[in-house]
C-alpha cells in the first residue's frame, strides 16, 4: 500500500473540507462534523437492531450517497469501514479496494461535485488514475457516476421537479440542475442503468439540493422533498439525511410530503436544529434545519431532539402526526394539549384571508391626499407602515368588510433568531371604514372596545406563543394563528389571566417567557 493511503485515511487536522465555501444557499457542503454525527446515530441504530454488531465491520453493506457534493459522507464511511474490516481484510490495499468497488456508491449533483467528491474519496478525480487509492476501476468515474441530465418539460415547467423552463433551460454552457436521483419514473431501474447491475442499497445517506429558482428567479421552489421519497421507493434498511425543518410547519408544494413524514412510523430519529448556523455556519436557511434516520423496520414514535447554541432539549419519544404540523419543541406539547383540550373556536374563524381585499403589498393604485368619500388604506412599503386613500368603488372583493372595526396584524416578521422573540409585529387598529394591502392579516370585531380588547390579547406573550408552535418562517398565515382560541372582547386581556384560564403551571410560564419577548404597544408605527 502506498503512502498517500495512509495519509488519507489517517485523521488530519485542519480538515480540508471544513474549509471550502459553499456554492449557494440550494447546495450547502455538509460539514465533517455533522456527516459524523449523522453516522454515529445510523452505527448505534445498527447496533440495536443486529445484537450489537458493529456496522463498520460489515463487508456486505452497501452505502449510497445521491446526491453526493463535497463526498464527505461518502468518505467518512470509507475510513470507518477501512478500520472496521481491518480484521477480516488485514491486508490494507485489498481491504481499501473492496470497500471502494464493492460498498460504497455516490451520484454527483454537478460535474464540478462529481470532481471534488471523487478527489475526496479516491485521492484523485480519476478513479482509475495513478493517484486514486483504488486500484480496480475501468473507468474516470468510478462508483461516483455524473453525467448531464435534462429536464423534461411540459407547460413552461419540469414534470420532476417543478423547475421553471424560462429560468433553467439555458444551454449546454451551463448546468442543469436535472438531478438524475429525481429525473426519473422508476429509480430501481435509474440504479441498475447508473451502476451496471441490480442494486439494493443497505443505506442511503446525504444531503440533497434544497431549492430551485422558479419563475425567471422570483421564487423559489423547494426540491428535497423529492429526494427523500425516491430514496424511500429504493427500499433501504437505514435512510439518513439533512433537509430544511420548513417542511414540520410550512412551505411551498410541501402539504403532501409534511402529512406522509408526520405519518410515517418508520422516522426512528428526529434531530432539530431551529437556527441552521448550527450546523452550517455562514449560511442561512430559513427556518433552520434537521436530520433523521429513517428505519424500515420500525414502527414506533420518534425520537426527536432539538438544538439550538448550547441548549439540548430531548430526546424525547413523540408521536410525529399527533396533529397536523410538526410542534418543534417538546416543552410545548402540554401546554398545547391544555388549550386544545378547551375545545374553543379558533381565532382565525374572524381572522381574514391573504390579500383579503385583492391588493398585493407593492399596490400603489392609491392617492395620498383623501377626498371626500375615500377610505383609508394601510400598508408597509420599505419596512414602514403608511395610509394612503382610496375611492369606496374601487374596492371589488371582500367589500363587506369595509365597515368592520378591524386589528391589522403584519402578515410577515422576521426578527432573527435570537430568544426571547416577538414573533409576530405590532397591531394597528384601523377603525370602520377602512381597508389594507396583502401586508396586513386583519381580525373583524364589531366596536372600538372588541377592537382594544382583541389587541390587548394579540399582545401577550401566550398569544403569540401558541402562533410561534405553527409560525416556523417570517410569514404568518392564516393558518398560523390555528391553536389560538377566541376570547370575549369584553376585557382587556392579560398573560395571568390567561395562564389562571388554561391552568398554565409556573413552570410552564417560565417556559413561554423564555420563547417570547413583552410586546410593548407604545409605538405603533414599527412592526
Amino acid at each position: 500500500m502506498n503512502e498517500q493511503v495512509s495519509f488519507t485515511l489517517r485523521g488530519r487536522n485542519p480538515d480540508v473540507l471544513t474549509c471550502i465555501a459553499n456554492l449557494s444557499n440550494d447546495e450547502v457542503f455538509t460539514p465533517p462534523e455533522l456527516a459524523g454525527r449523522m453516522l454515529d446515530m445510523l452505527a448505534e441504530a445498527w447496533a440495536k437492531d443486529h445484537g450489537g454488531a458493529n456496522l463498520w465491520a460489515d463487508k456486505t453493506v452497501r452505502f449510497l450517497d445521491p446526491f453526493t457534493k463535497s463526498g464527505v459522507f461518502l468518505r467518512e464511511i470509507t475510513s470507518r469501514l477501512t478500520e472496521g474490516l481491518a480484521q477480516q481484510m488485514p491486508e490494507l490495499q485489498e481491504r481499501v479496494n473492496h470497500i471502494l468497488t464493492e460498498q460504497v456508491f455516490g451520484i454527483g449533483i454537478t460535474r464540478l461535485t462529481s470532481l471534488l467528491a471523487r478527489r475526496s474519496v479516491y485521492c484523485s478525480k480519476y478513479a482509475n488514475g495513478a493517484h486514486s487509492i483504488a486500484k480496480s476501476f475501468d473507468s474516470d468515474a468510478g462508483n461516483i457516476w455524473f453525467e448531464r441530465t435534462e429536464h423534461t418539460w411540459a407547460n413552461g415547467k419540469c414534470t420532476f421537479c417543478g423547475a421553471s423552463q424560462a429560468a433553467m433551460d439555458r444551454g449546454e454552457a451551463l448546468e442543469t440542475h436535472a438531478y438524475a436521483f429525481i429525473h426519473t419514473d422508476n429509480i430501481k431501474t435509474r440504479m441498475t442503468e447508473l451502476f451496471g447491475e441490480d442494486m439494493q442499497f443497505d443505506v442511503i445517506v446525504g444531503n440533497p439540493p434544497y431549492q430551485l429558482g422558479s419563475d425567471g428567479g422570483t421564487r423559489d421552489v423547494p426540491i428535497y422533498q423529492h429526494f427523500v421519497e425516491q430514496a424511500k421507493k429504493l427500499e433501504p434498511r437505514f435512510l439518513t439525511m439533512v433537509i430544511p425543518s420548513r417542511w414540520m410547519a410550512a412551505g411551498l408544494g410541501l402539504s403532501e410530503f409534511r402529512q406522509a413524514m408526520l405519518s410515517d412510523r418508520r422516522i426512528r430519529a428526529l434531530v432539530d436544529y431551529p437556527a441552521a448556523s448550527d450546523v452550517f455556519p455562514g449560511v442561512e436557511v430559513k427556518a433552520g434545519v434537521c436530520y433523521f434516520l429513517w428505519d424500515a423496520n420500525h414502527d414506533d414514535d420518534c425520537t426527536v431532539t432539538s438544538i439550538r447554541g448550547d441548549n439540548v432539549v430531548g430526546p424525547t419519544k413523540r408521536n410525529l402526526g399527533e396533529y397536523d404540523v410538526f410542534v418543534r419543541d417538546a416543552r410545548a406539547m402540554s401546554i398545547l394539549r391544555k388549550v386544545v383540550k378547551y375545545g374553543e373556536p379558533s381565532i382565525n374563524s374572524i381572522l381574514a384571508r391573504d390579500k383579503e381585499f385583492g391588493w398585493t403589498s407593492n399596490f400603489d393604485g392609491f392617492h395620498v391626499t383623501q377626498r371626500a368619500g375615500d377610505l383609508p388604506l394601510y400598508y408597509i412599503r420599505k419596512m414602514k407602515r403608511g395610509v394612503g386613500y382610496i375611492a369606496r368603488d374601487v374596492v371589488t372583493k371582500s367589500a363587506h368588510l369595509i365597515d368592520r372595526w378591524k386589528v391589522l396584524v403584519p402578515q410577515a416578521f422576521n426578527g432573527g433568531d435570537s430568544m426571547p422573540h416577538q414573533i409576530l409585529g405590532k397591531p394597528l387598529i384601523a377603525p370602520s371604514p377602512s381597508v389594507c394591502t396583502q401586508s396586513f392579516l386583519f381580525f373583524c370585531v364589531g366596536s372600538d372596545r372588541e377592537a382594544d380588547s382583541l389587541q390587548s390579547y394579540y399582545s401577550t406573550r401566550f398569544f403569540r406563543f401558541l402562533v410561534s408552535l405553527r409560525k416556523i418562517t417570517q410569514h404568518a398565515t392564516h393558518s398560523t394563528y390555528k391553536w389560538v382560541p377566541v376570547q370575549d372582547w369584553n376585557r382587556t386581556w392579560t398573560d395571568d389571566a390567561l395562564y389562571k384560564k388554561y391552568g398554565i403551571t409556573k413552570e410552564e410560564q417560565t417556559y413561554i417567557e423564555s420563547q417570547v419577548r413583552e410586546m410593548i404597544l407604545a409605538s405603533s408605527a414599527d412592526d
